[in-house]
């Protein structure tokens, strides 16, 4: 399983997504499940799937899935 795959599967599963929600695209607050609730689900789906601990800035910045895939990155989370 891809990295990119395992973090569709983090927000489909932390945020409650349906399948057939787009989640390459997402954007905070462009679904009703990703509310500040929803954002800290996903932080800590993140931390526990990735084995890493985010810093208060990258919680402040995670607003897509793109910036989840440069946030990974700079944990040295190979994307590619």
């Amino acid at each position: 399983m891809t990295i990119e795959s395992r973090l569709i599967q983090v927000f489909r599963d932390s945020l409650e997504l349906p399948p057939d929600c787009e989640i390459p695209g997402l954007a905070y607050r462009a679904v009703p499940e990703w509310d500040s609730v929803g954002h800290m689900r996903l932080v800590a789906a993140l931390e526990t799937e990735f084995d890493l601990m985010l810093e208060t800035e990258q919680i402040i910045d995670l607003s897509s899935f793109s910036k989840a895939l440069e946030i990974l990155a700079a944990h040295g989370v190979q994307t590619v």
